[in-house]
């Protein structure tokens, strides 16, 4: 492509985790070709995890609305044709996206989209034959779709945001950070699999509060979360329940100051990470294998289930595969191996 401005319109629907691993590809994009505007095409929720970006603009899909439907996929293309798109980077490849690629391609604008790897990540999760090796990360997925537009990315030494501003709001909940250690934890997951046993969890908490230089934030969402995470908090002056009380922009900012975050297979690792903060990861029924890993982590942060005893682990890329027998799998993860790993990552 040519060195005159190039529009690329960057279509990533949904889910959290998956949006936020788009960030640091997104952001190293047009840091290393000036020449290059993007509009993230994506639900208003995520819009706060691109605000900052320099040539990024946000454009808020209506799935309920506007964009509701078939015909409200034609109606979506249109308005992003309106944009003056060069260019279609299709990261999310499911069928709403498709069709809106595929318009584009009708149209004559060059097009792209990730492949997920379906082949490679049903070889490691499978039960017999399976094949135990990485498979090709989504981040790297995405370089190469970039790369299919004419677009080189380099991520081995990526660029992070500067640590935001704390409003009063965000002050509010976790005071001033002073000579604390900041400790985020995030203990849920979309599926049980993928949740670490929540009395091994407290356990976790009471040993790392213990440290008075420790300061620790509990996310979540929802009521019966928030609800959980104030049992865990209970009677521990130095741990603070985060759920409920800040918005999303407001919970980017108070992340961007942790020191790490400890979390599941889930978005909050890849939040965290597209930051730039240190992530430590707990694995059951999945594996950062297939390819999740949070952006920019040592495989060594990512803590898993024994596959010694539990040898068809992985069973599962999203963890909603249920084994029997495998339901306590993650409580071969240790508390001492996990408050050591924060510990050494606070060092």
């Amino acid at each position: 492509m040519s060195t005159s401005t190039t529009h690329i319109a960057v279509i990533r629907l949904s889910a959290m985790g998956d949006v936020a691993m788009t960030v640091p590809v997104i952001r190293a994009l047009v840091q290393q070709n000036q020449h290059v505007k993007v509009t993230v095409v994506s639900r208003p929720f995520f819009q706060p995890f691109f605000e900052g970006i320099p040539n990024v603009t946000f454009f808020a899909v209506d799935l309920n609305g506007r964009h509701k439907g078939t015909m409200g996929l034609f109606k979506l293309y249109d308005d992003i044709k309106k944009l003056n798109i060069n260019a279609v980077a299709d990261l999310h490849n499911v069928l709403r996206s498709i069709v809106v690629r595929n318009l584009f391609v009708l149209s004559g604008k060059k097009v792209a989209h990730s492949d997920k790897g379906r082949t490679e990540k049903k070889a490691l999760t499978r039960a017999k034959n399976k094949i135990f090796e990485p498979v090709k990360s989504m981040v790297e997925r995405h370089v190469e779709t970039f790369k299919t537009l004419g677009f080189n990315i380099e991520l081995t030494h990526p660029v992070f945001p500067d640590k935001s501003q704390l409003t009063n709001e965000v002050l509010k909940v976790s005071g001033e950070k002073d000579n604390t250690h900041w400790i985020g934890i995030a203990p849920f997951a979309q599926y049980e699999s993928k949740v670490y046993p929540l009395d091994l969890m407290q356990e976790v908490i009471v040993e790392l509060a213990k440290n008075t230089t420790h300061k620790i934030f509990l996310f979540g969402g929802g009521k019966k979360e928030t609800e959980q995470l104030h049992v865990l908090s209970a009677n521990l002056d130095n741990v603070i329940v985060v759920a409920g009380k800040l918005k999303l922009q407001q919970e980017l900012q108070l992340i961007s100051h942790l020191d790490v975050m400890l979390s599941m297979d889930s978005g909050n690792s890849h939040i965290a990470a597209m930051l730039g903060i240190k992530v430590v990861t707990l694995w059951g029924a999945t594996h950062p294998f297939a390819g999740f890993k949070p952006f920019n982590q040592p495989f060594d942060n990512c803590l898993t289930a024994d596959r010694e005893k539990y040898p068809l682990l992985p069973t599962s890329v999203y963890g909603n595969k249920i084994v029997p027998g495998y339901e306590d799998a993650m409580r071969t993860i240790t508390v001492a191996e996990v408050v050591a790993k924060i510990n050494s990552n606070l060092a």
